[in-house]
């Protein structure tokens, strides 16, 4: 930590969590932006909208403080931004960094996005209801997750040389942490928790570059760790890969596991993942994608992955979730067309349409207690191919099923069936 630290105190935050203190907060950073110094936040709890981070400066949240979300999106500043793989107008996060450098979040306090309030606008207190059933019975389920404006908890966007260090993110209303179109980026020891609402992915790490993740805990209700670069007609507009990425010494457990995807229009390649341990997720290694997604996935190393009670510790599908991945208005739709929806539906260019993966390496797994072993489904038109797995060890309920694979070389494969293995109790729908 550097010398020069700011406290919120300093600029008259009540630190209660029912005052909001987003203006104290904000002039915090901006001393410790103008000064290359610190923003220095005590214990208390602090109820604030999107703060916005500058060069050359730490933000270091102390044990005990704790940043709490607005439930009011009139507190959160709209910014042009990619959400799942597509530019637009959005609500910012709880804390944001835009095109920024030198940037470092540190601490062992928390960042609490007030997440239910969030989830329930989605979809409803029951998780029958809000805007994912009304959306659904207008045959509009790949727009929900757009439509319905929920903050993350932390944006990285178009910066370098980022440190994300120590602290808790939990309960966000949208993904946890997004890293998008950034380079140099170090994320060491998080704890990501208390995220059981739609799409509550731990990190995201989008058309992004030298990217480490180390010693993190995830626990989520989605994607422990994902890959992305954008999705369809606008992510092959912008055609920015997610290269040299790194995960190693993690723990993940409710949650999705590593995926690569759905969002892959601009390539995924030079990915290294490995010693991290899985306990009930519900995929080890995914990748997903879509015929209109496109983007290559290549260069992909996986070694030394312990899982137990995973429901499929190899969950690969090119054809993944049409109802969300198939943006198609009904025929019968009479209403407006919202600008955002016309960038969704926007057609791709049949030559660049199919998603190519090729060149993974799998290594020193073992995985017991599982459901099925493997979901594996390449494309007639692009079969995955170079598929390498050795010392691969799977205990499960089923062998599962492996189609659409061109040049898989396999070896010590060692497969057990045990039809009571898989114990885990929760799992991503």
């Amino acid at each position: 930590m550097t010398t020069l630290a700011y406290t919120p105190q300093q600029f008259g935050a009540a630190a209660d969590g029912r005052t909001l203190d987003t203006a104290a907060l904000q002039a915090t950073i901006d001393a410790a932006a103008d000064a290359g110094g610190t923003a220095l936040v005590p214990p208390g709890t602090y109820l604030t909208g999107s703060l916005f981070l500058g060069s050359d400066m730490e933000l270091h949240l102390e044990e005990g403080a704790v940043l709490l979300g607005s439930t009011r999106r009139e507190d959160y500043v709209t910014r042009r931004s990619r959400v799942a793989g597509v530019e637009m107008d959005w609500p910012a996060g709880v804390v944001n960094a835009f095109g920024q450098r030198n940037v470092r979040i540190t601490g062992d306090g928390a960042i609490d996005g007030n997440g239910p309030v969030w989830w329930d606008r989605y979809w409803g207190p029951d998780r029958k209801g809000g805007m994912r059933a009304d959306y659904e019975r207008r045959g509009l389920r790949w727009a929900v997750d757009y439509d319905c404006e929920r903050p993350r908890n932390v944006i990285v966007h178009e910066c370098e040389n980022v440190e994300l260090t120590g602290f808790t993110s939990r309960r966000s209303g949208f993904w946890n942490v997004h890293i998008c179109y950034s380079s140099d980026v170090h994320v060491d020891g998080l704890t990501i928790t208390d995220g059981q609402g739609p799409s509550t992915d731990g990190i995201d790490i989008d058309s992004s570059r030298n990217v480490v993740v180390e010693r993190c805990v995830v626990d989520c209700n989605d994607d422990s760790v994902c890959l992305k670069a954008g999705r369809d007609a606008d992510g092959l507009r912008v055609n920015r890969p997610c290269e040299h990425v790194e995960v190693r010494d993690c723990r993940f457990l409710r949650g999705a596991g590593v995926t690569l995807g759905s969002e892959t229009s601009g390539g995924i390649r030079d990915v290294f993942l490995h010693d991290i341990t899985f306990s009930g997720t519900a995929c080890g290694f995914r990748i997903k994608s879509f015929t209109t997604r496109g983007g290559t996935l290549e260069g992909i190393s996986a070694s030394g992955l312990y899982m137990d009670g995973v429901r499929t510790p190899f969950e690969w599908d090119l054809a993944w979730h049409p109802a969300y991945s198939a943006c198609t208005l009904p025929e019968s739709w009479d209403g407006p067309i919202p600008e955002r929806w016309k960038v969704l539906t926007a057609p791709v260019p049949a030559d660049l349409a199919l998603p190519s993966v090729r060149d993974i390496s799998v290594s020193g797994i073992q995985a017991t207690g599982c459901g099925q072993a493997f979901m594996i489904r390449g494309l007639k038109e692009s079969p995955i191919s170079d598929v390498r797995f050795d010392n691969v060890r799977v205990e499960a309920g089923a062998f599962g099923s492996i189609d659409g694979i061109d040049r898989f070389d396999v070896t010590n494969l060692n497969f057990t069936l045990n039809h009571d293995a898989f114990s885990a109790k929760e799992h991503v729908a």
